[in-house]
């Protein structure tokens, strides 16, 4: 097989790549900034519950949180969903698992801010959301970043256990070729697509911080 078709088949498989790295950002980051309010709350059940929640999210592997998505309705309810359900079961399972991660992380830059800056807001007539939205909140995102970058650099990575489910993303596809061709050169040009484009989400990253220096501490 041809370089060219190599790429072309490859870059095929890296759509699907692409299409689970921002879905499962999109949904995880606002779950997360609910799951670290959900571990922090006052009511110790609610807290509790997250906090169970979050153990089991990072003490079980991705692979097996992918496998009880998709073949859990079946196994518990008799319900089949058939395969249309196979992508927005690794969907759900990806933002379920990483939603954990950045809850975490959100929990760690809040409490992190000093009290008294809760206070002088009061004093300025904020309310607490008020307070949390304009005041705190880009001041977490700020003190953050760098975690939340390491997440989503390894979540790049992490979009090759899609092939659980049978979806064929770039890593599956790379692995098919190198198989049926004998050759090593699909997963190197695989692993080339993923230092490009883990090279780029770093360089995305370290532009929006720079963006947010004057949140100096």
């Amino acid at each position: 097989m041809a370089f060219g078709d190599i790429l072309m088949q490859l870059a095929a498989g890296f759509t699907v790549t692409l299409k689970i790295f921002f879905i499962t950002v999109v949904l995880s980051l606002p779950l997360g900034l609910l799951v670290a309010l959900g571990r922090m709350s006052k009511n110790r059940i609610l807290s509790g519950i997250v906090s169970i929640y979050i153990s089991i999210m990072r003490g079980t592997p991705l692979m097996l949180q992918l496998i009880c998505v998709y073949f859990g309705p079946y196994y518990l309810f008799r319900v089949s969903l058939g395969t249309s359900y196979r992508m927005l079961a690794i969907y759900i399972a990806f933002a379920v698992n990483y939603a954990a991660y950045f809850g975490e992380i959100f929990r760690s830059g809040i409490q992190s801010m000093p009290k008294g800056q809760y206070e002088a807001a009061h004093i300025l007539g904020y309310s607490r959301s008020q307070t949390f939205m304009r005041i705190i909140l880009p001041q977490v995102i700020k003190r953050i970043l760098p975690s939340v970058s390491n997440e989503v650099i390894t979540l790049v990575k992490d979009t090759s256990f899609a092939f659980t489910l049978s979806v064929m993303e770039m890593f599956t596809m790379a692995k098919a070729l190198a198989a049926s061709q004998t050759s090593m050169m699909p997963l190197f040009v695989a692993g080339v697509f993923y230092y490009i484009f883990n090279f780029i989400v770093a360089k995305a990253f370290d532009i929006f911080e720079a963006k947010l220096n004057y949140y100096r501490f």
